[in-house]
This record gives structure tokens, C-alpha cells and sequence, in this order.
């Protein structure tokens, strides 16, 4: 048995490189507990997908974060924070948009935002992979199909920055985030009673038309306050984790060279491209749960009452389930993919975000087949349960 090792969700070894604290829990305590913040962690992939089933035992109607599982304050009516029967009403609402047949006649419309943010950068030698094109292109996408006015749809992103950005040893979203986070709510509410009152052609006019079984049976139309919270769960959702995966994926290219050429040989390749990076390092590091009944865990006892976090980021590095896990393979065969979620609470967006992914990796690939990373200029997020970089400057050609 060696020492004990901290596992801190708001570290700086978090925030930058959590993949040795990982093997130490996978290794000698799958099932932790933090004295410091008072939550107990899973990080075997086992484990963790066993405990997304079990959304009976671990609920996410308490949150999902550990800000909120650890506060008394009330739970929004979003989808991500409700359970079945509400979780699977609710989520019937919107699923039909995001099939894989309605999401593959998204593409040219994909496809044509990622190369409008792409051609301006064709005559520049250096430019910053996230500032000026992975972090553009999503949220505008999203937007478009929500129905945001083009002048607000950068907007959602800053506010969703600010609203995840944690400082160093702190649950809590800083005053900014918190003032973001009424911003981005009070704008969804607003933008829902507008959608009522003048419809359009668009995902929110659609919500404002539907109706949903409620628990007593009756069937009513979602009111602004839950058509404001969908907004802001696909918005939200949809922004971030295709920012994350498109720069996490630029940065391993560029560190794994013998891998983008596989894909500038084979762009069909891609696909699995995009599920490695997923793989090796998701967006979402680990989501939030709240234990409503005790459970055992290779003998320990969690207990009802506490958050618990499944650490996606540990179950996708586990080598009892993948051959060299810390090996970037985009040959690697196709694994059960956590790094959307599993069981109930499955991305609603999966399909979509990979091709998005999809598309940015075969436009970049096309324009700079050679590229360089400046070192010295990546930066990495400190956000709440989600990791990627803020900063990943490149230089283009072989200059």
C-alpha cells in the first residue's frame, strides 16, 4: 500500500494533470473519500458505470457539481438534475432533434459555420486554435438551432466561462461566475417569453408548443421558467465540450504526429479519431452524484447522504479494461464511450458534438496538414468538472 494521495477536484494537479493522481485511486483507493471537501469518489470504469445505472442509488436531482451537492438551495427544473420518470418525459421533448438521422442533416449547416470561423484564418501563419476558432464555432451552432439572436451568441459563452471557472481550493463559483450564471438564466427566460410571443423556426418556439405528461397525469406546456432551463442545458452543453474536444484534440495531433498522419492519410479515420481524444482526455472529467442509500464497493460502504463523483477521467485510463491506456491510439478498437455519460443521463447532444468533431478535424486537416504547438502559450481552464485548455496558440507550416 503506498501513502495516501489527495484527490482534489480544485487543484492546480487537477486543473493541469490529474492522470497520476487517477492511477493511484484506480490502484490502491477506488473507493475515496475526501476528509477535505466531503464527497466519496469511484474512478474504476467497472464502478462507474455501474453507478450511472444506478440512478436510483445515485441521483442526480440533488445537482451535479459539487457546488450544488453540497448546498441547500433549490435545484433548478432542468433535465440533467431530474431522474425517471420526469428525467424521461422531459427528455422525449427534445430527443427527435437529435436522432442520428436529424443530426446527419445538420452538417452542412455544421460545416458551414466551422469554415466560416476557418477561411479567416487561412493567410495567418499564427493563430490561437481556441480564441479564434474552437471556441467560436460551437456555441454558434447550438445557437442557430436554439434560436439565440446571432448578435447574444457569443455572449452564452462567456457566461458559461465565467459560470464553471473555479478558483484554486474553492466549491463555489466566484461572485463574477455567479453573476454570469443570473445573466445567462434571466436572458433563457426572457428569450422563452419572447419565442411565445413571436415563434419561429427554431428548437425554443418548438418547446413553447409542446405539451408533457406531468406526475399527476395532467398534460400541460412547459412554462418560460423550464423552457429557459433547457436553453441553458443545451446552450451550456453544447458550447463547452466541443470547444474542449476539438483543442484537446489539436494539442494530441500536434505531440502525436505519427497519429495526424494516419489522419491526413485516412480522413475516414477520423470518427475513431474523435472517440480516442474522448477518450484520453473528456471534456467532462468526472459528473456528480448524491447517494440516496448505502452501497459496498470492493468492501467499502458508501453511505447514504454524500455526494459522490464518478470520475470519468480515471474510468477511461483504467487497463483493466483498456490495453496501454495512456497510449493515444486513434486505431484503437471502439469502447463503450463514457465520456459523454452513460445510462439515463447520456449526452443528449452526443451525436451532434461528434460531428461537430468531426467536421472541425477534417476542415483543419484540409487547410494545415503541418502545424506546431506554442508550448510556452497553452493554458489550461480551471473550471468545475470540466478540463480542456483557455489558450492554444499554433503556428502553421513548417517554418
Amino acid at each position: 500500500m503506498t501513502e495516501p494521495l489527495e484527490f482534489d477536484p480544485f487543484s492546480e494537479v487537477f486543473f493541469d494533470d490529474p492522470y497520476d493522481v487517477y492511477r493511484h485511486l484506480r490502484d490502491e483507493e477506488p473507493v475515496y473519500r475526501s476528509g477535505r471537501y466531503g464527497f466519496w469518489a469511484l474512478s474504476r470504469f467497472e464502478d462507474v458505470t455501474r453507478a450511472h445505472l444506478d440512478w436510483e442509488t445515485f441521483t442526480s436531482t440533488r445537482g451535479v457539481d459539487l457546488s450544488m451537492l453540497t448546498s441547500d438551495g433549490p435545484v433548478p427544473p432542468i433535465i440533467i438534475l431530474m431522474d425517471p420518470p420526469e428525467h424521461s418525459r422531459m427528455r422525449a421533448l427534445v430527443n427527435r432533434v437529435f436522432t442520428p438521422r436529424a443530426v446527419a442533416a445538420l452538417e452542412p449547416m455544421v460545416r458551414e459555420v466551422v469554415c466560416s470561423f476557418l477561411d479567416p484564418l487561412r493567410d495567418r501563419q499564427d493563430f490561437d486554435a481556441i480564441e479564434d476558432f474552437a471556441a467560436l464555432f460551437p456555441v454558434e451552432v447550438i445557437s442557430r438551432m436554439l434560436g439565440v439572436p446571432e448578435p447574444d451568441r457569443q455572449q452564452i459563452r462567456h457566461w458559461l466561462d465565467l459560470g464553471l471557472h473555479r478558483e484554486p481550493g474553492q466549491m463555489d463559483p466566484t461572485p463574477e461566475g455567479m453573476e454570469a450564471m443570473i445573466a445567462s438564466g434571466a436572458y433563457f427566460y426572457e428569450l422563452a417569453r419572447d419565442k411565445r410571443r413571436h415563434p419561429g423556426d427554431d428548437m425554443l418556439s418548438r418547446l413553447c408548443e409542446v405539451e408533457v405528461k406531468r406526475a399527476d397525469g395532467e398534460a400541460t406546456k412547459l412554462d418560460d421558467v423550464e423552457i429557459a432551463g433547457f436553453a441553458s442545458l443545451l446552450g451550456g452543453a453544447g458550447a463547452e465540450t466541443v470547444t474542449k474536444l476539438v483543442a484537446n484534440a489539436v494539442v494530441l495531433f500536434a505531440r502525436h504526429p505519427a497519429q495526424w498522419r494516419k489522419v491526413l492519410d485516412d480522413p475516414s479515420r477520423i470518427p475513431l479519431a474523435v472517440s480516442e481524444v474522448l477518450r484520453y482526455w473528456p471534456p467532462s472529467q468526472y459528473q456528480g452524484r448524491y447517494s440516496t442509500k448505502p452501497s459496498v464497493f470492493h468492501g467499502v460502504e458508501i453511505p447514504a447522504g454524500v455526494p459522490v463523483l464518478l470520475i470519468t477521467g480515471a474510468a477511461t485510463r483504467d487497463e483493466r479494461v483498456y490495453e496501454d491506456p495512456d497510449r493515444f491510439d486513434i486505431g484503437r478498437e471502439p469502447a463503450l464511450a463514457l465520456g459523454f455519460g452513460y445510462g439515463v443521463h447520456t449526452c443528449l447532444g452526443a451525436a451532434l458534438a461528434r460531428l461537430e468533431s468531426r467536421v472541425a478535424i477534417e476542415e483543419v486537416a484540409a487547410r494545415w496538414p503541418v502545424y506546431s504547438l506554442d508550448d510556452e502559450g497553452l493554458r489550461r481552464v480551471r473550471m468545475s468538472n470540466v478540463a480542456g485548455f483557455s489558450n492554444v496558440p499554433v503556428h502553421v507550416g513548417s517554418g
